[in-house]
């Protein structure tokens, strides 16, 4: 048995809803019922870069980060297919870019979905600290 199970379902058009254990999650190609597969994607690796950036501070010794924001960019090419993601992460703690660069290094190390993409796709990351 797999470690995760999803059932996806079109009834027909470009619109699909996916089960996610309890959870209904809608993709649609054309952006009109929910988020189109490529912007998912990239809200989805932002959000499994946010708590690994929070991992990554409390394992350099910075339990308490405070509000943390992730602006997501992401280019296609003509054919739609992802060609490049860069994140501007805001933090509400004051470090230095050491800190943060370390930090960094420990989310991308930590976030399932970073190791799950090609190695162009990565994001490119720049962090702001003091942003709130």
């Amino acid at each position: 048995m797999s470690d995760i199970q999803t059932s996806t379902v079109s009834e027909d058009g470009f619109a699909c809803t996916s089960q996610v254990g309890d959870f209904d999650l809608q993709i649609d190609a054309t952006d009109e019922t929910g988020p189109n597969p490529n912007a998912a994607l990239v809200a989805t690796y932002a959000s499994c870069f946010l708590p690994a950036f929070r991992v990554g501070g409390q394992k350099t010794g910075f339990d308490d980060l405070g509000k943390v924001q992730i602006d997501a960019d992401a280019d296609l090419d003509d054919g739609d297919d992802l060609t490049s993601i860069s994140f501007d992460v805001y933090v509400e703690s004051d470090l230095s870019d050491d800190e943060f660069a370390e930090i960094t290094e420990l989310a991308e190390d930590i976030c399932h979905v970073h190791d799950a993409l090609r190695d162009e796709l990565q994001a490119d990351v720049t962090v702001v600290g003091d942003a709130f």
